[in-house]
C-alpha cells in the first residue's frame, strides 16, 4: 500500500471534484491521482493508535478524509492474563466516517505494485 500521508496533492483536490465520476471538466493532475484512488480499500492511522479501514470516499479542501464501510481498530489494553483466547485488537464497524487532516498519522491504499508506483510518481 503506498503511503499518501504527506501527500498534498490530495488536500488540494475538492469534494465536489473527487466525487463525481462521470466525464467531463478538465482538472488538475492531483485531482486525477485522487480520482484513481475513490472506492479503493484505505488504512488510515490516527494520533492515538487506532486504525481506520474502509472505502475512500472523498477528501475535502483541508484534508480530511471521508471512508465508508469503515471499520475501526485499536488496541486492547485489557487483556486477561493467561486467556489466550482475547485478541489484542479490538474492532468495530462505523459505517461513514470523517477523519480529520490533524489527527491523521498514515495513510495506505490498497492498490497493485504499479498502480502504487504510478500514485507516486511526480510527473504525469
Amino acid at each position: 500500500m503506498p503511503d499518501v500521508s504527506s501527500a498534498p496533492d490530495a488536500a488540494a483536490a475538492s469534494p465536489e471534484t473527487t466525487t463525481t465520476t462521470g466525464g467531463g471538466g478538465g482538472g488538475s493532475p492531483h485531482v486525477e491521482k485522487v480520482r484513481k484512488m475513490l472506492f479503493r480499500r484505505m488504512l488510515v492511522g490516527v494520533n492515538d493508535g487506532r486504525y481506520f479501514l474502509g472505502l475512500f470516499h472523498c477528501v475535502d479542501k483541508q484534508g480530511n478524509i471521508l471512508l465508508q464501510d469503515a471499520v475501526e481498530y485499536r488496541s486492547s489494553a485489557r487483556r486477561r492474563r493467561g486467556d489466550a483466547s482475547s485478541s489484542p485488537t479490538e474492532q468495530r464497524g462505523l459505517g461513514l466516517i470523517l477523519i480529520p487532516a490533524a489527527c491523521r498519522s498514515s495513510c495506505h491504499v490498497d492498490c497493485a505494485v504499479e498502480e502504487s508506483m504510478a500514485l507516486l510518481s511526480l510527473d504525469k
